[in-house]
């Protein structure tokens, strides 16, 4: 079956850094796009990052770019998010998700290709 597990999150003081994994199984995992996702409580979730199926291409929500890295190791069909300077806002549930993306969107896959989530808390 498809799986897709996240880990790697945790409570850290503004300004410090987190490094999310995503170990994914049950799909050829070096065809799919791949994203992260985030969701704070009361708030809808919100795309974060996205890299191309072979990792050539990425793309970042204008919150977090220049502080987020995402990158995937196909030969282990792992995902990764590198968080630098974090700030409070950014706490929230980190999700990892499988989908295609073609011109300049990302369209994620259906209920199968979500991870239950990471908490990452940024608090002083």
């Amino acid at each position: 079956q498809v799986q897709l597990v996240e880990s790697g999150g945790g409570l850290v003081q503004p300004g410090g850094s987190l490094r999310l994994s995503c170990a994914a199984s049950g799909f050829t995992f070096s065809s799919a796009a791949m994203s992260w996702y985030r969701q704070a409580p009361g708030k809808e979730r919100e795309l974060v990052a996205v890299i191309t199926s072979g990792g050539g291409s990425t793309s970042y929500a204008d919150s977090v770019k220049g502080r987020f890295t995402i990158s995937r190791d196909n030969a282990k069909n792992t995902l990764f998010l590198q968080m630098n300077s974090l700030k409070s806002e950014d706490t929230a549930v980190y999700y990892c998700n499988a989908g295609a993306y073609s011109g300049s969107r990302y369209y994620p896959w259906g209920m199968d290709y979500w991870g239950k989530g990471t908490h990452v808390t940024a608090s002083s």
